[in-house]
């Protein structure tokens, strides 16, 4: 057996940057939720729990730490320094034990990792710590004895476990002798303070590594989040790469060769895939770059891309052993799910206007584009399809009406360009298709049950595009991919039914979709002639009025980002160069109008909306061919051509010029919803690039500039992911972030608001109820609701519902005597004190059977006492629900109740960062025994509106998905905590009982706490007194509150919970609330409390005398007359013969004449006694 390494307390506490907002609470609540559906699969195999051990506890398990960094965000990872910060150990750290349940989480840790550990757990639901204080701790034997009876006890309900053996792409077969090596599995069987026996003899132990892969898969937020920040960061910087190939090599671009141009893809995707361990062979996740006809379907399908020629360059691919007119490209991220692919363009996709409004038709310049023209044509319609498609299939989720859309889109986009006559050459060789793939980057059926959660990839293929105008030949293929991602809300409407919201967020959109680079003489020639022209004396653009670097040009399309160049403005129009497309020029004789916006602000970015004619579409790029005939010229302030612009441009384009043109400067209700994108674009764009770089949220607002739809599907994702439960569609808008809920601030006031003061028994929610009822009463009529005491339940929803129902009843039926009060506002207040789960209150009032009461009735707020005296059972395990009581979305308040009065008392302290780290938005109230000192806290508390507003709306259907429709499950007590309610007519003695509830405390044992009476409460009367008195008893505060009760409003009875023919004779009653607990026993431990039956006397007999007794005799009767032959000599009895003796000779008739008389004593008492009249203290007066 190895040695079981103990740990030491570390130096003092460092502080940890990973912070508490490194991941939402609806995320970690989410991905528990996930694991923990592998322990509710209807399957005989499924285990109870699954052990996550981490450490050298475990031999440093890869599953295990891998499990950990799912559920903690990364928390564990080997390239982390957050810990290494700390200044602890490693072994300090690791020493984590979670045990997951169906619907708890037991959490053994240290106090040195509790700290670290609290941000990301606190606020999982029914959360048990096993954690000692830091002073236990010192204690190095102490603790380690701890964490092994706390694995025990972990353990202790469980038969089947299972174990996260492997981690991802590290399959090992499972070996539970392997696991019976573990350190702390060892240890379970030491004796004494072990599990009684081996551990893998006592529990089942099973592989659940491939269900957890399954989980860890999916998409959610958070992984989305760290595929925006990392993994698309590393696939565009491949990109990058890809671009500086061949912006490098524009002087030798004919000499490129494929095996050149893709070694940023090959590199990337094949040394990722080593160190992945899982292989991939589809041929569409696999990375290529193909010039010109080798772009064929029998090389891209080919799949051995690894593996390219040298042999084909650029100068040599394309048709008849010319060089190549295009290029298809893909990237694929080797161990995640992002892959696109790309067409791009030796030659411009366009022919500048130099001035001439016809062009020959047997121009020799468009005969030598034409090919390149039809490739870039029909790639801008494919690009088109893809995107519909995408479009389509995020509405319907059916690939055959994508395809179909797709197909439809891509003819469309033909008939646009006039290649009607190509279609059904074109439609033969089209392929589409999308694939689902999960977080590792492998294909998944697009048809699984999970498949909403995946990354998918769409791609169209136009295969072996004949040279359809020259008759003769092949130009290759023309491909287009986008990663994307869908979201799908479902929505329930007014009327019952549910719809789908659905949104999508192309991943990749900010790969250059289009891009073209000059490799043949003519066109180099060509762009300095144009160059040339412009700078002459009669130049047809009319004279130069300024120019400059920093333009960016935007198409009207949504298919292309835009382009940053150069800007030279004149009098007559523009010219836009461009690294990739060359000269871009823009005649006013071809616009039909220009439109300025500014927002009259220096720090809105300037734009200039052109409309332009179709006769300028032969000179502009084909992917400004939008169908709006508009592109955008943005000009971003602080830049020098915006100082220019309107110092040198601005005045002179305003006045009317020979073409009837003038520059119109619109407001913003001018712009169409399209020029608001585009602005919108724009304007991102300048925020990001202007944000100081090593600001924390500059690389977000970057990517938000690049994916201008981003923010908004990222709040529609953050709903759909956590659940497939509908959400009203009145509160779609505040879940989305669009819009706030208007009429929640302003209760109408025939509604009653419902206070709600909640808490663990002893947490003197009653106390503060009676202090708000008392000392409150200007805010309205009160009801006052209380749970039922004689129940075995704290909350039974049935009878609160039927409560509210009576409650409306009486509020309608209300007679004219009580008209003075209708402009009184009647307010509900429930007290409920017990191990109830807050959000079963609320569903209980969501889920009303009777929509008239539902809608009488509006929570306003709610509030948690908290005594920080009575809330661990021992060291840092906490009374069930304790946690849960406080949750973010449903607690608006938390009143703590005792330690107020001295200044930051450390367990008030501690309990307070507890609470915080689970509910970060709640109000935190000082008031000692509930009573509360402050105006504005009593306000929190009768708040009408709290409870509703918009961002605790959004965090219940986060966290509590259901929850509207009473479908979350708050899962079950732990420990179970019975409450037992005994009824009696008699009364007790108040100093026995005192004394009785005085001696409970040092009767406590330690887990797993059977038999343990933790709180007692009830009304009783004491035999010094006619009046009924409450009791409240509180254990470990060892605190007992005895108050004549103060009469008040009472729930309506429930045949249900009254004891069975006892209320009419039994007024006394009081409720025992601990574990494990037995009514005869409770009822014996009170009748202890009573006065008590006499007994009665049993006869004495010579035997039972007393020495005592004896000597009484001795000493009453020694002087009585002596038998013939005996004398007293002062000392001693003395015979005839000498003998001594120093009892009276007749001592034992003595004996036998005081037995006699105390038997005729007890006889008389024993008489006397059976004449009395004795009831037990259960038995029902007559």
């Amino acid at each position: 057996m190895d040695v079981y390494t103990s740990h030491r307390l570390g130096p003092p506490r460092a502080r940890f940057p990973g912070s508490p907002g490194r991941g939402s609470p609806s995320v970690s609540g989410s991905r528990l939720r996930q694991v923990q559906n592998i322990l509710t699969q209807s399957s005989k195999s499924r285990p109870d729990g699954i052990l996550c051990i981490l450490g050298i506890d475990s031999r440093y398990n890869e599953g295990c730490r891998e499990l950990a960094n799912y559920l903690l965000f990364g928390l564990y990872n080997q390239n982390t320094s957050d810990f290494e910060k700390t200044g602890f150990s490693e072994e300090v750290l690791d020493d984590v034990i979670i045990l997951i349940k169906s619907d708890s989480v037991h959490l053994y840790c240290n106090p040195v990792n509790y700290r670290y550990l609290l941000p990301y757990v606190a606020h999982w639901r029914n959360l048990h710590f096993h954690c000692m204080t830091e002073n236990e701790y010192e204690d190095e034997e102490a603790a380690e004895e701890f964490k092994i009876s706390s694995f025990v006890d972990m353990v202790r309900d469980c038969s089947k476990i299972g174990i996260p053996y492997s981690s991802q792409g590290h399959l090992q077969i499972f070996d539970m002798f392997v696991v019976e090596k573990w350190p702390i599995v060892q240890a379970f069987a030491l004796e004494g303070i072990g599990g009684d026996g081996f551990f893998t003899m006592k529990y089942e132990l099973q592989d659940v590594s491939l269900n957890l892969w399954n989980v860890y898969s999916k998409m959610d937020p958070m992984s989305l989040e760290n595929l925006l920040s990392e993994d698309l960061v590393a696939f565009e910087h491949q990109w990058t790469n890809f671009f500086a190939n061949f912006d490098t090599e524009i002087p030798f671009l004919l000499e490129l060769s494929e095996s050149q141009a893709g070694e940023p893809f090959r590199s990337y995707f094949s040394h990722g895939m080593i160190s992945s361990h899982i292989t991939e062979n589809s041929p569409s996740r696999q990375p290529f770059v193909l010039f010109g006809n080798h772009s064929t379907q029998e090389n891209l399908n080919a799949g051995n891309f690894n593996f390219p020629s040298e042999g084909h360059l650029v100068r040599s691919t394309g048709p008849g052993g010319s060089f190549a007119k295009h290029m298809v490209a893909q990237c694929v991220s080797p161990k995640g799910p992002l892959a696109c692919s790309r067409t791009y363009f030796f030659g411009a996709t366009h022919i500048p206007y130099l001035g001439d409004d016809e062009l020959p038709k047997n121009d020799k310049l468009l005969k030598k584009t034409e090919q390149i023209r039809l490739l870039s044509q029909i790639y801008a319609a494919v690009i088109e399809a893809v995107l519909a498609g995408i479009a389509c299939y995020t509405k319907s989720s059916s690939l055959a009406k994508a395809r179909e859309e797709a197909e439809q889109t891509l003819g469309s986009g033909l008939d646009s360009f006039e290649l009607v006559q190509f279609k059904a050459a074109l439609r033969a060789k089209t392929a589409f298709h999308i694939h689902a793939v999960n977080n590792q980057g492998r294909i998944v059926p697009l048809d699984s049950e999970d498949s909403l959660s995946f990354v998918k990839t769409a791609c169209m293929t136009v295969y072996d595009i004949p040279d359809l105008l020259r008759g003769r030949g092949c130009l290759g293929s023309v491909v287009f991919s986008e990663s994307f991602l869908t979201s799908q809300i479902l929505v329930k409407e007014r009327d019952g039914t549910v719809v789908t919201e659905t949104s999508y967020i192309v991943l990749t959109a900010a790969i250059p979709r289009f891009c073209s680079w000059l490799v043949e003489d003519n066109e180099v020639k060509l762009s300095e002639k144009t160059q040339q022209a412009i700078r002459g004396d009669e130049c047809f653009l009319g004279s130069f009025l300024t120019g400059g670097e920093g333009a960016y040009l935007y198409s009207s399309s949504l298919q292309s980002w835009p382009d940053e160049g150069n800007m030279d403005f004149f009098s007559n129009g523009l010219l836009f160069s461009h690294r990739h497309h060359g000269n871009i020029i823009i005649s006013k004789d071809h616009m039909n109008s220009i439109s300025f916006y500014d927002g009259d602000s220096t720090s809105i970015v300037a734009a200039l909306f052109i409309d332009f004619r179709s006769s300028s579409l032969l000179h502009l790029p084909v992917q400004f061919h939008g169908p709006s005939s508009f592109l955008m010229i943005a000009l971003f302030p602080k830049s020098k051509i915006y100082q220019t612009f309107y110092s040198e441009v601005f005045s002179p384009w305003q006045q009317q010029d020979n073409s009837g043109l003038s520059l119109k400067v619109i407001q913003e209700d001018g712009l169409s919803v399209e020029q608001k994108r585009l602005h919108s674009s724009a304007q991102k764009l300048f925020i990001a690039m202007n944000h100081p770089a090593g600001e924390k949220w500059s690389s977000q607002k970057l990517l938000s500039a690049k994916l201008p739809e981003l923010d908004c599907f990222l709040q529609h994702f953050a709903v759909s992911s956590i659940s497939r439960e509908p959400v009203m569609r009145t509160h779609l808008k505040v879940l989305l972030q669009q819009a706030e809920v208007s009429p929640i601030h302003r209760v109408e006031n025939d509604k009653v608001i419902i206070s709600i003061v909640t808490g663990l028994p002893g947490c003197h929610a009653n106390e503060l109820c009676a202090f708000l009822v008392t000392l409150h009463k200007e805010y309205g009529r009160w009801m006052v609701y209380r749970q039922i005491m004689d129940s075995s339940e704290c909350f039974h929803a049935a009878h609160f519902q039927k409560y509210l129902s009576s409650a409306l009843e009486a509020q309608q039926n209300r007679s004219a005597r009580q008209s003075a009060y209708i402009h009184k506002k009647t307010r509900l207040l429930v007290v409920l004190q017990g191990y109830t789960d807050v959000i079963d209150i609320v569903q209980a009032v969501q889920t009303h059977p009777d929509s008239n009461v539902k809608s009488f009735f509006t929570i306003g707020a709610i509030t948690v006492c908290v005594d920080p005296l009575s809330c661990y059972m021992e060291h840092r395990f906490l009374f069930p629900k304790c946690l849960d009581q406080c949750s973010q979305g449903l607690v608006n308040n938390v009143v703590f109740t005792s330690l107020t009065t001295e200044q930051r008392h450390p367990l008030l302290v501690q309990l307070q960062s507890l609470i915080r780290a689970a509910n970060p938005s709640a109000a935190f109230i000082l008031a000692e025994k509930g009573i509360v000192t402050r105006n504005e806290d009593i306000e929190l508390i009768l708040s009408e509106n709290s409870f509703s507003s918009p961002q605790m709306l959004r965090s219940r259907y986060l966290i509590y998905p259901g929850w509207y429709e009473g479908k979350f499950d708050s899962g079950s007590v732990f420990p179970l905590m019975v409450q037992i309610c005994v009824w009696f007519g008699r009364p007790l003695e108040k100093t026995r009982f005192m004394a009785k509830c005085k001696a409970i405390q040092s009767s406590i044992k330690p887990s797993p706490f059977s038999g343990n009476i933790y709180h007692i409460l009830g009304k009783v009367k004491f035999s010094d007194s006619e009046r009924t008195m409450e009791v409240c008893y509180n254990t470990l505060a060892n605190s007992l509150s005895i108050v004549p009760v103060l009469e008040g409003p009472t729930p309506p009875p429930d045949s249900k919970s009254t004891p069975q023919d006892n209320s009419g004779q039994q007024e006394c009653y009081l409720v025992f609330i601990g574990c494990s607990l037995k009514e005869d026993s409770l009822k014996d431990w009170l009748r202890q409390s009573a006065k008590q039956k006499p007994q009665r006397k049993a006869l004495k007999t010579r035997g039972m005398l007393t020495q005592q007794e004896i000597r009484n005799i001795h000493v009453k009767r020694h002087l009585d007359p002596l038998p013939a032959g005996y004398f007293y000599n002062g000392t001693q009895f003395v015979n005839f013969f000498g003998d001594k003796t120093d009892f009276h000779p007749l001592m034992d008739q003595f004996m036998n004449d005081y037995v006699e008389e105390a038997n005729r004593e007890i006889e008389r008492y024993n008489r006397e006694l059976e004449q009395q009249e004795y009831h037990d203290l259960f038995e029902q007066k007559p």
